[in-house]
């Protein structure tokens, strides 16, 4: 498949919404790749599970060129630490957290625009954090129940919020009230199903498939990226034409 080489240069701003997605990394940096291309402004982000971490990084300064450097050469699998506490999980994120710290501030309030993380409560209610402790906040997001253990933020437990909420959409906008929005969602695997009308007809949709990554390889990231990042133009040249 050939890269689209076309590139749109426009300002139109935007929220952006990166949906969970399982290992979906490759996807989410295809999409900031055409979000970049394209030269849309974004006002503020907010990703669930695959989509915090990538979102996070990328709202931390690092573009998608180094992005997809860094997700090329890491297999999750090489993060994996089994839980002292089975019980609660099989592995720990304790090596996600030390490993986002080198590469986030330590709090959202130290990014440069608005973020936030969808995140499951230990009530099993779907939440989105948008201040505090920022590291620990999105390895909560990708804290997949019974696979790995609960991640404490601020002394609260918190999990995944991709399986009660992929996107986070309606407390995003509960925080940021109703702008201009892109979600990105990625094809589902697991965690929760979307009733029919979850996003609104106001929201520009992204869709792109699973990845079919695996914990002991990510598989083809490049080729994902590009499949990615077609896709999102494909929208966003539609979205400019409007």
């Amino acid at each position: 498949m050939e890269r689209i080489e076309t590139v749109i240069r426009h300002s139109m701003s935007t929220d952006l919404i990166l949906s969970s997605g399982f290992l979906a990394f490759a996807r989410q940096v295809g999409v900031l790749r055409a979000i970049e291309q394209t030269g849309t402004t974004v006002d503020g982000i907010c990703g669930t599970s695959s989509g915090a971490l990538v979102g996070s990084m990328w709202a931390a300064g690092h573009d998608s060129k180094v992005l997809e450097a860094y997700f090329s050469e890491q297999t999750p699998l090489s993060m994996l630490r089994m839980h002292r506490s089975v019980w609660r999980g099989v592995f720990s994120l304790h090596a996600v957290v030390e490993r986002l710290r080198e590469w986030l501030p330590p709090r959202f309030e130290d990014l440069d625009h608005p973020f936030g993380v969808g995140v499951m409560g230990s009530n099993g209610c779907a939440a989105v954090l948008h201040s505090g402790p920022l590291p620990e906040a999105v390895a909560a997001s990708c804290a997949i129940p019974v696979l790995f253990a609960p991640v404490l933020v601020d002394g609260v437990a918190y999990q995944d919020g991709g399986a009660v909420d992929r996107t986070g959409l309606a407390g995003w906008r509960d925080i940021r009230g109703h702008r201009p929005t892109i979600v990105h969602l990625v094809e589902r695997t697991g965690g929760a199903q979307m009733a029919p009308g979850a996003i609104p007809a106001d929201v520009d949709v992204i869709r792109t498939r699973r990845s079919g990554a695996q914990f002991w390889s990510l598989g083809d990231v490049q080729q994902q990226v590009l499949e990615a990042e077609q896709r999102a133009l494909k929208v966003l040249e539609a979205r400019v034409s409007v």
